[in-house]
C-alpha cells in the first residue's frame, strides 16, 4: 500500500462523532475538587471551632457574612463554587440513580440538569 491509498482510506473514514461529554465531565470534576477541598474546611470552622468556642461567634455572624457579600469578588466567588457543586451534585445524583437501577437515563439527565441549569441561573441572580 502506498501514501496516496493510505491518504484515500483515511478520507473515507467517517468524521469522530461530537460528545457533550468532556463539558458535563469538567464540570462534575470541578465541582468534586472545590467541593472536597471546601467542605471540610466549612464543617471544621462552623460545626466544630465556633460550637467548641474555639473561634467567637461574631466571626460567622450574619451583620458580617452580610458584609463580605458586599464585595463583587467574594460574589463572584462563592457564585462559582455554588454554581460547580450544583453541577457536580447533578451528575452524581444522575449516576446514583442509574446504580439503584433506574435505567430512564436521558430523562433523568434532562430532569436533573436542567434543575442544575435553574438553580444556576437563579443564583446568578440572586448573587451577582
Amino acid at each position: 500500500m502506498n501514501l496516496t491509498d493510505r491518504n484515500a482510506d483515511n478520507l473515507n473514514k467517517e468524521a469522530p462523532k461530537v460528545s457533550h461529554k468532556p463539558v458535563v465531565w469538567s464540570l462534575f470534576a470541578a465541582g468534586g475538587t472545590v467541593t472536597a477541598l471546601l467542605t471540610p474546611v466549612l464543617v471544621l470552622l462552623i460545626g466544630l471551632a465556633v460550637p467548641l468556642g474555639l473561634l467567637p461567634q461574631a466571626l460567622f455572624s450574619y451583620a458580617r457574612i452580610q458584609a463580605m457579600l458586599a464585595n463583587p469578588l467574594i460574589k463572584l466567588i462563592v457564585f462559582f463554587v455554588l454554581f460547580l457543586s450544583l453541577w457536580h451534585a447533578a451528575h452524581r445524583l444522575r449516576i446514583t440513580l442509574h446504580d439503584f437501577g433506574l435505567r430512564a437515563d436521558g430523562i433523568v439527565a434532562i430532569c436533573l440538569y436542567a434543575i442544575a441549569a435553574l438553580a444556576s441561573i437563579l443564583l446568578a441572580i440572586v448573587l451577582i
